[in-house]
């Protein structure tokens, strides 16, 4: 027996994310739950891998990225801990952008874009935004990834005049928020409503799913300090790959 708590959870190679991943989030849930508790330390790798069904090699990959995400510290020649002070992996309830959540969980993040381009404002999407119908608006669609498993099909509108350049950015790797930033436009708050629904062939074609599958869909709408609508959102995510971190006060 040793003196560290056992890890359980399935890492399962036809799973669409890679087995690496999949250990760093089992090892992660561990954290959540309290099975591993603050400046414990892990089993020893031999351990791990027979528990986690793993080869060393890909153990190894899901341990430095946890460190490098804050999560676990080595210790040469005694093993790995948890870190003191464990962020959690859950996507937070601020505002961030794709990139900066994949950069703070240890991630690396990139898009496909599908459709970036300038077309007049529906009735619906003027009255979201609080502008006239038939106002240019830049849409951009984009398969978002992390690690190379698609997480999210997302659909962005915004005002063309925003950024009166933004159709010769190329956001296979620009962020749309230092896109906004680099412009001077800065949102501040986005009033969200999320649903689960059935993928449709379009969702299912770009994010790796059977048609009828369940995803989260976020629609957002992004706002200024001054209050004034900037952009609004549909996000379309795999309903196994994400999972959202809120709170709630009693008044």
């Amino acid at each position: 027996m040793h003196d560290s708590p056992e890890v359980s959870g399935a890492v399962l190679p036809g799973y669409p994310e890679p087995l690496w991943i999949q250990a760093v989030n089992v090892i992660r849930g561990e954290i959540d739950r309290g099975v591993l508790q603050p400046g414990g330390r892990l089993p020893p790798e031999r351990e791990l891998c027979r528990q986690l069904g793993i080869s060393r090699v890909t153990l190894r990959k899901a341990l430095g990225s946890l460190v490098e995400a804050g999560v676990l510290n080595p210790s040469h020649g005694r093993g790995w801990y948890v870190a003191q002070s464990v962020q959690k992996k859950e996507w937070p309830n601020s505002l961030e952008s794709f990139s900066e959540t994949a950069s703070r969980m240890g991630l690396k993040p990139h898009s496909k874009v599908l459709r970036a381009e300038t077309t007049p404002a529906s009735i619906d999407e003027a009255e979201q935004l609080g502008i006239a119908p038939g106002t240019p608006l830049f849409r951009l669609e984009r398969v978002r990834f992390l690690e190379g498993v698609p997480i999210a099909l997302d659909l962005t509108r915004l005002r063309q005049a925003l950024v009166p350049d933004i159709e010769q950015v190329d956001f296979q790797e620009r962020s749309l928020y230092s896109t906004l930033s680099a412009a001077g436009v800065e949102p501040v708050r986005a009033d969200s409503t999320i649903e689960a629904t059935k993928a449709d062939e379009w969702a299912a074609e770009h994010l790796d799913l059977a048609p009828g599958d369940p995803v989260l869909v976020m629609r957002q709408l992004a706002l200024s300090a001054q209050q004034e609508p900037l952009f609004v959102s549909t996000i379309r995510y795999a309903g196994d790959r994400y999972r959202l971190r809120t709170s709630f006060a009693r008044s």
